[in-house]
C-alpha cells in the first residue's frame, strides 16, 4: 500500500481525494487544508489537519494548491523522508524547496467540484528528481489512471501551453458564442451538438483536416460580413482567428 497525504482543498484536491479513496493499493492516510473547517464535500472519514506540524508519515505528499503558492508552501515542509510532489502543469520540478525528495504529479484535465470525472482516462504526467523514486510515483499514478506519461519540466510547460489553447481558450470561445446567442435571443443549446461533433471529430482525424468554415474556404465576402456585425474584442478575435486559419492553409 502506498501511503499518501494530500495537501490542498481546491477542485483538483477534491477529485484526487475521491480517486485515492477508492483505489485498492493506496492508503489515504491524511488530508491537509489550511482552513480549520475542511470542505464538507470531502470524505470526513479521512483524518484531517490544518497544521503542517501534525502531518502524518507517508510515502508521498501531494501539494495540490494554486501555482503561485507552491514555492513558499514547500519551504514549510521540513521533514526529510518521503516524496513531495506538486500537481502543476506550468511549474518546474525545482519550484519545490523542501528537504525531502521531489517530483511532479500532473493530471491533465479541467476540474470542477460539481462535475464528475473518471480518473482512469485522465493522462497523468510524472517526473522525479531522483530515479529511485520513479517506480513509486508511477505506481501511484497507475493506481488511478490508465494513461501515465513520464514528462520532464520543459516538456510539461509546453504541454500546459497546448492545454490552455485546447481547453481554456476554446472555452472562452464558447463563452463568446453564448454571449452572441444571448444578445440575439436564442438558446446556446442550439450550438451544443456542433460543439460535441467538433470535439469528437478531432478524436478521429487531424485538427488541420477537421477544419471547416468561411476562413477555411477563404470566403472573404462571408468573413467581411461577419466582421461588419461585430465590434470590440469579438471583432478583433474573429479577424485574428480567421487570419490564423487562412495562414495555416497557406503554410
Amino acid at each position: 500500500m502506498i501511503k499518501v497525504v494530500l495537501l490542498g482543498a481546491g477542485n483538483l484536491a477534491f477529485h484526487l481525494a475521491k480517486a485515492f479513496d477508492i483505489a485498492t493499493n493506496i492508503d489515504f492516510v491524511q488530508h491537509y487544508s489550511r482552513n480549520a473547517s475542511i470542505d464538507s464535500e470531502f470524505n470526513q472519514k479521512i483524518p484531517t489537519t490544518n497544521s503542517l506540524n501534525n502531518l502524518a508519515q507517508a510515502d508521498i505528499y501531494i501539494i495540490a494548491i494554486n501555482d503561485d503558492s507552491i514555492a513558499d508552501f514547500s519551504k514549510q515542509l521540513t521533514f526529510k523522508k518521503g516524496l513531495v510532489v506538486h500537481t502543476s502543469g506550468s511549474m518546474p520540478l525545482n519550484i519545490l524547496h523542501c528537504k525531502a525528495n521531489k517530483g511532479v504529479f500532473y493530471p491533465l484535465q479541467t476540474f470542477s467540484k460539481d462535475q464528475k470525472v473518471d480518473f482512469k482516462g485522465i493522462p497523468i504526467a510524472i517526473e522525479v528528481e531522483k530515479r529511485s523514486d520513479f517506480n513509486l510515483l508511477e505506481s501511484l499514478a497507475q493506481s488511478i489512471s490508465e494513461n501515465v506519461y513520464e514528462i520532464d519540466s520543459n516538456q510539461r510547460e509546453k504541454l500546459h501551453i497546448a492545454a490552455v489553447f485546447a481547453n481554456n481558450f476554446s472555452n472562452q470561445m464558447f463563452k463568446i458564442a453564448k454571449d452572441i446567442c444571448d444578445e440575439n435571443n436564442f438558446s446556446f443549446d442550439i450550438l451544443k451538438p456542433l460543439i460535441l461533433e467538433t470535439a469528437n471529430k478531432v478524436q478521429r482525424i487531424n485538427p488541420e483536416k477537421a477544419q471547416t468554415g468561411p476562413a477555411k474556404r477563404k470566403d472573404q465576402k462571408v468573413i467581411l460580413n461577419h466582421v461588419s456585425q461585430l465590434s470590440g474584442e469579438q471583432k478583433k478575435l474573429y479577424t485574428l482567428m480567421s487570419k490564423s486559419i487562412i495562414n495555416s492553409i497557406n503554410e
